[in-house]
């Protein structure tokens, strides 16, 4: 079952367990609200009637939007206005359209795996915790794969025996410069051996 509502001169399609945020309504967090200004509503394919239908709503939390800066300026007259605002909100946990209430959903049976022997240690890995808490998430339908590329691609392109050279040092201006002034004239620069 799923209604379209109307609250704070906006419209939302919701359906029993969902979590939607509106414009601020009146309430504290745990609280039980109505909303009446039921605009469509149905059952799959097929649409109901919305007369006298309500859809029962429950506080979740008084919420603020991030930061909407609003700045005004009037080239060459010296005038610059700046003003921040945060919308509230009201985060609204969906419990029932009419008779229709939320359906519990069923726990995921666990596969069997094969039993493995006491005497041997599980291998710990190294990956990334996101990258583990991916695969432990039932939503993933795929494992991720590992970056088969080398981080640095000098070392994977340099022959195997061979030691990484160390950079030539920068030749030093002989003079203390500023930041915008020209290098001195005299200064020569260092031959590039190779």
């Amino acid at each position: 079952m799923f209604a379209v509502v109307r609250t704070g001169g906006k419209q939302y399609r919701v359906a029993p367990g969902d979590k939607i945020v509106v414009e601020k309504v009146d309430g504290n967090a745990g609280d039980r609200i109505t909303l009446g200004d039921v605009l469509l509503a149905g059952d799959g394919g097929s649409l109901k009637s919305t007369s006298g239908l309500t859809v029962a709503a429950e506080i979740v939390a008084q919420a603020k939007a991030d930061k909407v800066t609003v700045f005004k300026k009037r080239r060459r007259h010296n005038y610059r206005r700046k003003k921040g605002h945060r919308q509230q909100h009201t985060i609204l946990k969906i419990v029932a359209i009419g008779d229709h209430k939320e359906q519990k959903k069923a726990a995921p049976k666990a596969e069997s795996a094969p039993a493995k022997p006491a005497d041997a240690a599980p291998a710990k890995e190294n990956k990334p915790k996101a990258v583990a808490d991916a695969q432990k998430s039932s939503d993933v339908a795929g494992t991720p794969t590992e970056n088969p590329a080398p981080a640095d691609k000098k070392a994977a392109n340099a022959p195997k025996g061979a030691a990484k050279k160390a950079a030539p040092a920068k030749a030093k201006a002989e003079s203390g410069s500023t930041k915008n002034a020209a290098p001195a004239k005299g200064a020569k620069k260092a031959p590039k051996g190779k």
